[in-house]
């Protein structure tokens, strides 16, 4: 057995805004496993400046993987602690390698194009202009779920546009979604959520920075909207200190990346754990090309969790692989006459 990898560049279609600054491009990695004539693909997808492995010596650690990959997965993924996206790259490319498609990891109604996932349309930070026409966009392609990210705007500006939405659609026909990227200061954020209660707002995604412990857990106990834990979870790998954040700050959902938070098994116990203490959550995309999206989205339909998740990234980007996975009316599916075509990615890896 032998592996490989290759630094991918995927290019924005439009300038993405975010609290962390504009994003541009996204880079990334492709894993390759070869096995005699079996092939395996899966994707690193770390993240610029919100990945805890987003550290200098990233792509030694991979050049190591691909020298030890005869270990096997399993004490790889012990070795990768501190790298979450490699260890989601990692479990894809072995369930790739062992599947007799190597697009079809997790075979079900999804992949058979028989069933579908209900995804949250994303709206990026940008003018009051460009914010209202992204959400116009989205409700007319049939989206009932928005996600929208705020702080980029004066708050009275935020607060004008989301009355706009609600004077026109309601809570029981749009499910509006906020994420603050950890913008609000603690001592704002109350009042703030306050503010946003008025609109019937489903969530409000990390109000204030992490590692604010006691901060979040009284924002949790106290705010007039239900508060979902996103970059919080980043760095928190053993599922002792898991189950201790859950307990102290009781937060009433978490959004779930493989990508940052250990991949499969690591959110898998983090979904044991919430589920015991009776939190909700859902899963979202970290950015990752289709190849990564494919397999995130196929794992997510096995969990059969009855939620909008966040898996619309895939047509941010100019240059993507081709592949099956359409958006259409809010959902995510498996188009039956496309496949893969994997001459892109023999090419790309020059087999």
């Amino acid at each position: 057995m032998k592996a490989s990898y290759q630094r991918f560049i995927l290019n924005f279609k439009r300038e993405a805004k975010t609290s962390r600054g504009t994003l541009i491009q996204k880079k990334t990695y492709l894993f390759l496993i070869q096995k005699e004539n079996q092939i395996g693909y899966g994707e690193c997808a770390v993240f610029r400046g919100l990945s805890i492995d987003d550290v200098p010596n990233y792509e030694q650690k991979m050049a190591w993987v691909c020298h030890h990959i005869n270990i096997g997965k399993e004490k790889l993924l012990a070795q990768l602690i501190d790298f979450p996206s490699i260890q989601f790259g990692l479990e894809q490319a072995f369930l790739s390698l062992n599947a007799s498609n190597p697009f079809e990891l997790f075979p079900s109604k999804f992949t058979e194009s028989k069933d579908q996932i209900l995804i949250n349309g994303l709206i990026w930070m940008g003018t009051p202009s460009y914010v209202k026409q992204q959400i116009e966009d989205r409700i007319k392609e049939g989206f009932t779920t928005i996600k929208m990210k705020i702080s980029a705007l004066n708050f009275q500006s935020e607060l004008s546009i989301i009355e706009s939405i609600r004077k026109k659609y309601s809570a029981k026909e749009i499910t509006l979604r906020l994420d603050a990227n950890g913008a609000f200061t603690p001592e704002m954020a109350i009042q703030k959520l306050d503010e946003l209660a008025k609109f019937d707002i489903h969530s409000v995604e990390q109000p204030i920075k992490q590692h604010q412990h006691n901060e979040m857990e009284k924002l949790c106990r106290n705010s007039p909207i239900p508060i979902a834990l996103d970059e919080e979870l980043i760095g928190v790998f053993k599922k002792q200190e898991k189950q201790q954040l859950l307990e102290k700050i009781k937060p009433q959902y978490l959004i779930l990346k493989p990508s940052l938070l250990g991949g499969i098994k690591g959110c898998n116990e983090w979904i044991e754990l919430a589920e015991k203490l009776q939190i909700d959550w859902w899963i979202t995309s970290s950015l990752e090309s289709n190849l990564g999206l494919n397999a995130l989205a196929q794992w997510t339909y096995t969990l059969q969790k009855n939620a909008t998740h966040g898996l619309g990234t895939g047509s941010l980007f100019t240059n993507n692989f081709s592949c099956p996975l359409k958006i259409k009316d809010g959902i995510l599916c498996v188009k039956k006459d496309v496949k893969w075509q994997k001459s892109e990615f023999d090419e790309f890896f020059k087999i």
